[in-house]
């Protein structure tokens, strides 16, 4: 097993992987974005996130990808999108390397927060995180608002 920073050439098989987590986590249709996507937000002169694959005879298995946010209490904290092991690898210890990773990532960039998202059905991912000393907030919601609510809002505000 092999943990390294994923390259534009990866993105095919990182997509390919957000597309097995969209799978999972009962949602097949929702991945909009395309490997060019990946390549022109993840590689381009300003980043909008990172990666780190992990590679067993050199397929990429797993991924880890993240960014940056900024929180008014904390400052500069790390997001982690997506943890993500190929079924077949799953109880390896592959996803345990990668979220190591993760957490050497943020301690190398003196974040003060790590922060992600777990669905509250995962019961072994959430098992998994509380073992590890990481909180899930139970009291906080997620929200959010799509396209067709992004476009909703603006056709009623203009008029």
């Amino acid at each position: 097993m092999k943990i390294r920073r994923g390259k534009s050439e990866d993105m095919v098989a990182v997509l390919d992987l957000i597309q097995e987590l969209a799978i999972f986590e009962k949602e097949p249709d929702a991945v909009l974005i395309t490997a060019e996507d990946l390549v022109r937000d993840g590689f381009g002169a300003n980043p909008l996130f990172h990666v780190f694959v992990a590679e067993v005879d050199s397929e990429i298995v797993g991924i880890a990808l993240y960014y940056y946010r900024y929180s008014t209490w904390k400052g500069k904290t790390l997001h982690l999108e997506d943890l993500v092991v190929k079924d077949k690898m799953r109880g390896t210890g592959l996803g345990y390397a990668l979220y190591s990773e993760i957490i050497k990532q943020g301690k190398k960039d003196n974040v003060r927060r790590i922060e992600w998202n777990v669905l509250d059905w995962n019961t072994p991912a959430i098992d998994f995180y509380e073992k590890s000393g990481a909180k899930v907030l139970r009291d906080w919601d997620n929200v959010q608002m799509d396209e067709e609510g992004i476009n909703d809002f603006l056709e009623k505000k203009l008029k």
